[in-house]
């Protein structure tokens, strides 16, 4: 665990989850002002978007920080599956007297083919950057790496985990079934073990040979030093921070999350195009029997998705935003990142020195 901290530059076994849309430079800074690894999610930014969180999180904190990117493949693009998709949705779109869009965008581009974000990292130099959804080719690897900075990949099995390692990869984000938000799996369509995270976490621990951060479903700190006591060196909270004063979350998101849908929280792929855990909500309900097969391809699909949220959020239906949460949804608190950064370290069991 202290050569993986040493590495990272931190003092706390805790990394705030790169949320995008929810983690910010306020929160990110406040997380490792207090000790942990606070980090930006930069897959739904452009570059110059990008650029400016990095700025405004450095005004703010000289310690490190980490960033995320995307790296799934690009869209496989269907017209008429896409077609199909905004007819089959026009019906709630017409409820909020709303039109859907008239085509669907591929609205991120991944950072597989992203030169301009690459650039701008290899500039900028944050201490970590991490992947989702798969890995970069191997000239980006090495591009980053040899600037300096710390690379981590979110693997949900061992097969990913020995690929990201055989890529250069220094420590994997071990996400378990519980965690919210999207699955980092490298192929949304490959069968699933959902895997939990204590479990993923051991057998990356005993048979991956690398640094294992764990992830899905940890809360506080006796999650934290259960995941450590098999073999992390570190865990990774996303829904815990979700409720802090720092979060973008919107005011319905943060009322969801204080609220019984935070008991009943689904893996959906209806809102994105890939598996996500969000609390259980009107668009959840409605796409729970939507075969995969309908659904255009990530981040295709999410260019309904967030239509049909903002036709809904103008008509005060709150039901269909994209409130992603993990299981241990129902142990959020909410209070400034610091506070809850310094809490979670003290409910933590010491531990000795050296």
């Amino acid at each position: 665990m202290t050569a993986l901290l040493d590495r990272l530059g931190i003092a706390l076994p805790i990394l705030q989850a790169p949320m995008a849309g929810v983690s910010s430079p306020a929160m990110a800074a406040a997380v490792s002002e207090a000790g942990g690894l606070g980090a930006l999610g930069l897959g739904a930014a452009g570059v110059a978007g990008a650029q400016e969180m990095i700025a405004h999180l450095r005004k703010h904190s000289d310690r490190p920080f980490g960033v995320n990117v995307f790296v799934h493949a690009p869209a496989r693009r269907d017209a008429a599956r896409e077609a199909g998709w905004v007819e089959r949705w026009r019906p709630e779109f017409a409820r909020f007297k709303a039109e859907p869009p008239a085509r669907l965008d591929e609205i991120y581009t991944s950072f597989a083919v992203d030169d301009a974000m690459l650039a701008m990292l290899l500039a900028e130099r944050p201490a970590v950057v991490s992947f989702h959804f798969g890995l970069p080719d191997a000239a980006r690897i090495a591009a980053l790496r040899d600037a300096g900075i710390m690379l981590l990949a979110t693997a949900t099995n061992l097969a990913e985990a020995r690929a990201a390692k055989a890529a250069g990869i220094d420590a994997i984000i071990a996400q378990g079934w519980e965690a919210g938000g999207h699955r980092g799996s490298f192929d949304p369509d490959a069968p699933d073990d959902r895997l939990g995270t204590l479990a993923l976490v051991r057998i990356l621990a005993r048979q991956a040979d690398i640094p294992v951060i764990a992830a899905g479903g940890i809360m506080d700190g006796a999650a934290i030093d259960a995941a450590l006591a098999l073999g992390a060196a570190a865990a990774q909270l996303g829904t815990a921070y979700v409720a802090t004063d720092e979060s973008l979350a919107d005011a319905a998101y943060r009322a969801a999350l204080a609220g019984p849908a935070a008991h009943h929280t689904t893996m959906t792929r209806v809102i994105s195009g890939r598996p996500a855990r969000c609390l259980a909500n009107r668009f959840t309900a409605i796409g729970a029997d939507i075969p995969a097969e309908a659904i255009p391809a990530y981040p295709v699909a999410y260019d309904l998705g967030k239509a049909l949220n903002a036709a809904a959020k103008a008509k005060a239906e709150p039901g269909f935003g994209a409130q992603w949460a993990g299981q241990g949804a129902p142990l959020a608190r909410a209070m400034p990142a610091a506070a809850l950064t310094r809490m979670l370290a003290g409910e933590m069991r010491p531990r000795p020195i050296g």
